[in-house]
């Protein structure tokens, strides 16, 4: 592996083996009705992920997931027979996310390397895969890579944590960040610690142009307008009426919205 810059080395110290095993056993929790169920929970983020997945029908096709983690969607893609390829900057991450593999007898390709470095050959990749990892990296280089080891068109499905700029601003002023935040973190995180790393931020317009210099973008849906925001994501009948709220008005959900999805083809 290629020398770490100073943010990679807080990332992984970040991600070492104490966090892997806080965090272990909602982890290697999997919901293979994701993939199985033809019951589509159409209000939430994750299960529109995977619509997007079935709908690609990624059977037979080498398929890669970047800064897979545990390997919860390394796990999820191989169920419905992909080819898959894995990596994680965190050599715990991958530890873990072997075992997963291994106790569902699910073959995957699982390496240690950073987004911004790949060991792949050039144009390997059928389709590639990336939940909540672009806010962790140096996106123009990870983005070069990506196409790099991609085929000509290869299918791209991106599940980000976003806000816009405007947003963000609002987000980032005193009373919420110094009064209402600290009074709403528990109910958001159920009094869990929040996984934040000390250099993640949420993607905004800007950076979600950078993506589409590389990715020819053919459905673009944004989710959350007050979930993970000031709300929880478990309670349901509120996921549903957020989606609906942000969705009525589609043209500001690109300002309000909380997380993106973008679904397309690599551009060469």
């Amino acid at each position: 592996m290629t020398a770490l810059t100073d943010r990679q080395r807080r990332e992984l110290e970040y991600h070492d083996a104490k966090h892997a095993e806080a965090y272990r056993e909602v982890a290697t929790r999997i919901d293979y009705a994701l993939v199985k169920s033809t019951k589509r929970r159409w209000w939430n983020q994750v299960w529109n992920m995977y619509s997007e997945v079935l709908r690609a029908d990624l059977s037979g096709k080498r398929v890669l997931v970047i800064g897979c983690g545990f390997g919860g969607d390394c796990c999820l893609l191989a169920a419905i027979g992909a080819e898959v390829y894995g990596f994680d900057l965190s050599p715990d991450s991958i530890r873990i996310a072997r075992e997963c593999a291994a106790r569902d007898d699910l073959k995957i390709d699982l390496q240690v390397m950073p987004a911004e470095s790949l060991s792949y050959p050039d144009g390997f990749f059928d389709a590639v895969v990336a939940r909540d990892i672009l806010h962790h990296v140096d996106i123009p280089a990870s983005m070069a890579e990506v196409v790099r080891v991609c085929k000509p068109g290869a299918i791209a499905i991106i599940n980000e944590v976003y806000t816009h700029s405007l947003a963000d601003r609002v987000r980032n002023s005193w009373f919420v960040r110094e009064f209402l935040y600290k009074r709403l973190v528990n109910i958001v995180y159920g009094g869990r610690k929040p996984y934040i790393t000390e250099d993640e931020r949420k993607m905004n317009e800007h950076d979600i142009a950078r993506v589409k210099a590389r990715v020819e973008v053919t459905r673009e849906r944004y989710f959350d307008l007050a979930i993970n925001r000031v709300l929880p994501s478990t309670w349901t009948a509120i996921n549903v009426v957020d989606y609906l709220v942000l969705n009525l008005f589609r043209p500001l959900s690109r300002l309000f919205g909380g997380r993106i999805l973008l679904t397309g083809r690599m551009k060469t």
